[in-house]
């Protein structure tokens, strides 16, 4: 008895969860490039005990964990401080090396095409990347876009950051990715 009434309660955080996900609206500049994208989860970064941003993944149907890379989807962080385009990019080369090994020449380029492409971010400024699968990320800036690195192992190693197994905040991850391993668990696509 007592484990039926568990999993009615868990049923139905997991339905909640699922209402509350799927009533925030994709933004507009995604509609086209992620069409049918569903919100798979959102967190906060924390960074000793400082809010940094809100993350926000969408994913397009059949999306997999295990495969994101071969999935159109789009990851949005709203920034909660001001930071510089330029540590923006060195921080995510920093981050990318726990993905895969770069050459000293594809980390100096792919550093290079985010400094050119990441502007400095004030207090609830998003940028918003799409992955775009076999061709790259294209990079998006409160609506505007920014333009894209066409290399589909920059996008495999930048998206790692959020959604690699190796990354370096494991409970974001999970938290963006909530949606997605539930309607794995349940058997269907988000």
């Amino acid at each position: 008895m007592k484990i039926a009434v568990a999993c009615v309660l868990l049923a139905a955080a997991a339905s909640l969860f699922c209402l509350q996900s799927s009533a925030q609206a994709l933004p507009q500049e995604l509609r086209h490039a992620v069409p049918a994208a569903t919100l798979s989860g959102q967190a906060k970064m924390r960074f000793w005990g400082f809010e940094v941003y809100q993350a926000t993944l969408w994913v397009a149907p059949g999306f997999s964990e295990a495969a994101y890379g071969q999935s159109p989807f789009a990851l949005e962080l709203s920034y909660l401080r001001d930071f510089k385009g330029a540590d923006i990019a060195k921080r995510s080369i920093a981050e990318m090396r726990r993905q895969a090994s770069m050459t000293p020449a594809q980390e100096a380029a792919w550093e290079g095409q985010m400094r050119a492409l990441f502007p400095d971010v004030k207090t609830g400024d998003r940028i918003t990347g799409v992955n775009q699968p076999a061709e790259g990320a294209v990079f998006w800036s409160n609506g505007r876009l920014l333009g894209a690195v066409r290399d589909p192992a920059f996008a495999e190693q930048f998206f790692g950051i959020w959604l690699a197994a190796q990354t370096s905040e494991p409970q974001l991850r999970r938290a963006l990715l909530a949606q997605a391993n539930l309607a794995v668990a349940v058997g269907t696509a988000p």
